[in-house]
């Protein structure tokens, strides 16, 4: 089972549309309304792969209760924690040409007495969890060292932790030595404080991070691919994707991929970069189902392209 911790969850809408134009009406040739948040996604991607998932989440208000109704449709269990706010409405607009702009609420404040339910709620869930997935933005109110927190907590009860966040979070979580962590390109050269400019970069900036406390590190590289760092090397894992039709949740996919397939080593990387891969052809936040999946399409490989330039390099 894999336990999913969204502090900041959301009812996530998306719109396609040809162009963004501003001040101009802009007419959606579709739309789609799905639950929100990385832990979210991560879950939704696991019961896709019809695998078991629990998704623990701070809910409150009517779309907070639109979340919990849409989860429990997919086939996830919801572990909510009432509280006070209402949940965040994120909208995201999907363009012809795979642009994507998204806006992205605040989300509410939780009480002293909401977060320390919140990492009860966790400690009961993750009895009989192989992996937990701490994932995304803390919401107003959680100390940036929240994250830490819970890895410490997870490793006293011997759960192993993956965490997918960014900025001082993540920086604070470093010490409590997180099992994997899972920064796209932006996070991982924010995290060290220099620009990535080749994949060689990226491995050094990976290095870095496992430095701080990191035991791997699975680094989502853009249309690069994605990298893999751990005690036993590096790989370097990259998919044909003919069309983008939209990256919302591709990197959680992603992470959901990993820890499906073990959570370390290269095959895991193959079934992440699969995941990936699927996720940007469908539309919204649609998570892929093994149907989707082209491992065929995947290459990994030990022979790390350190000189490669990035095609979207971070300064």
């Amino acid at each position: 089972m894999i336990l999913t911790v969204t502090p900041n969850p959301s009812l996530d809408r998306t719109y396609e549309v040809p162009s963004l134009d501003r001040g101009e009406v802009i007419r959606a040739s579709g739309e789609r309304m799905d639950p929100g948040g990385k832990g979210v996604n991560v879950s939704r991607a696991v019961a896709a792969a019809g695998r078991r998932t629990v998704a623990v989440l701070p809910l409150g208000g009517a779309p907070g209760a639109l979340v919990a109704e849409l989860l429990d449709a997919q086939g996830i269990e919801v572990a909510p924690v009432p509280v006070a706010g209402a949940t965040r409405s994120n909208i995201a607009l999907a363009e012809s040409d795979g642009v994507l702009t998204k806006i992205n609420a605040p989300g509410p404040e939780l009480s002293a007495a909401e977060q320390e339910l919140l990492l009860d709620t966790v400690r009961e869930q993750s009895h009989n969890a192989d992996w937990i997935a701490c994932c995304g933005s803390l919401p107003r109110g959680l100390a940036p060292s929240w994250y830490a927190d819970v890895v410490a907590r997870a490793h006293a009860g011997g759960a192993r932790i993956a965490l997918d966040t960014s900025g001082p979070a993540l920086l604070e979580a470093l010490r409590a030595r997180p099992d994997v962590v899972k920064p796209n390109a932006e996070e991982l050269a924010q995290a060290v404080g220099h620009p990535l400019a080749t994949v060689g970069d990226a491995v050094k900036a990976a290095e870095e991070l496992r430095g701080m406390g990191a035991r791997a590190v699975l680094a989502s590289l853009g249309a690069d691919g994605q990298l893999l760092v751990d005690d036993a090397g590096a790989w370097f894992g990259s998919a044909r994707v003919d069309a983008v039709r939209s990256n919302v949740g591709a990197g959680d996919s992603s992470l959901a991929g990993f820890l499906i397939a073990g959570g370390s080593g290269p095959e895991a990387l193959a079934s992440a970069v699969a995941h990936g891969a699927a996720a940007v052809r469908l539309p919204g936040s649609v998570m892929p189902s093994p149907s989707d999946l082209d491992l065929a399409a995947v290459t990994v490989t030990a022979d790390v392209p350190v000189d490669r330039v990035l095609k979207e390099p971070v300064s």
